[in-house]
């Protein structure tokens, strides 16, 4: 990616595409999640990915003229590489062998939900509105009809440990989210998510061969499919996913571009249904029904 930005309004194609990108590749990388860890360990499996997408994507930048991260941002960015790859990811590789890829990308949804409760209760940047506190309550409430251990939806819910994981790695993005304002990091966007990604794939295969992953993983047993959703995961889901959504926040909305939030959740449970063999029953479509509507509600209220 050039370290310039673009001023002239691109063509209507080319934002259609990197919607298109942003919409369905990255909806996507949640069932190529799911197939990699049925065979890969998935610290191990999540590590790989990201030491090679950060590598590629700080060798590019390098290429085209960024400067690489100071030692200081390289600290920052291996801070928010702790809660973004080695909590959220870590955790969410390691839930999506307990619970179904589309379930996974709902909970990961309720992200603003638990950012708009961190700058309410902690950062108070945010007012709590009677909108506000109904579209948290809407959240809250489909996250419950996910795992309401209940025979009456007709699904089984989700896996108790897997729902925690997710929900703790959801709280952990939302607390990165904050700390990046404040913390100092590259200016190139891109380099200071590649320093990000290597660091954190760094952290993540550290954290794997101390829970005893390497042990019990031997690459020539994986099958082809898994070595695809790898690769996969690096290339479309890290590097041109990652590229096309920098791109759009140059040349479109915040509010626009952050609707891949609502359009990922159904992306993923679609794929999980048709190709993944996972349920989409009443407590799946209900639950994912209200977290999007809450989502959608809180991440266009106005700021106070």
């Amino acid at each position: 990616m050039p370290a310039t930005i673009e001023t002239a309004k691109p063509a209507t194609w080319r934002v259609l595409l990197a919607f298109s990108i942003i919409y369905f590749v990255w909806g996507s990388t949640f069932l190529a999640i799911r197939v990699g860890v049925r065979e890969v360990p998935p610290f191990l499996l999540a590590g790989m990915r990201f030491v090679l997408a950060g590598a590629i994507l700080y060798l590019w930048m390098r290429a085209s003229g960024a400067p690489s991260p100071t030692v200081r941002e390289w600290k920052s960015a291996s801070i928010i590489a702790v809660l973004i790859f080695v909590l959220d990811y870590g955790l969410l590789f390691w839930a999506e062998r307990r619970v179904p890829s589309g379930i996974a990308a709902v909970m990961m949804a309720t992200i603003p939900v638990f950012m708009a409760l961190f700058e309410i209760l902690l950062l108070r940047t945010q007012r709590l509105t009677l909108r506000l506190g109904l579209a948290l309550a809407i959240g809250i409430c489909g996250v419950a009809v996910l795992v309401k251990r209940t025979p009456s939806f007709g699904e089984m819910p989700v896996d108790t440990a897997g729902a925690i994981a997710l929900v703790v790695a959801a709280i952990s993005w939302s607390v990165s989210s904050a700390l990046t304002r404040k913390l100092p990091l590259p200016a190139s966007k891109p380099m200071s998510s590649a320093a990000q990604m290597l660091s954190g794939g760094v952290m993540l295969t550290a954290v794997s061969g101390a829970l005893g992953e390497f042990g019990g993983f031997h690459p020539q047993q994986v099958s082809r499919g898994a070595w695809i959703a790898l690769a996969y995961l690096i290339a479309a889901g890290s590097i041109l996913a990652f590229t096309a959504y920098v791109w759009l926040i140059h040349h479109e909305s915040p509010t626009k571009v952050g609707t891949y939030a609502y359009v990922n959740p159904v992306v993923a449970v679609a794929l999980g249904y048709f190709f993944g063999g996972e349920d989409a029953g009443p407590r799946t479509l209900i639950g994912t029904l209200l977290v999007l509507v809450s989502v959608i509600v809180i991440t266009t209220s106005p700021k106070k």
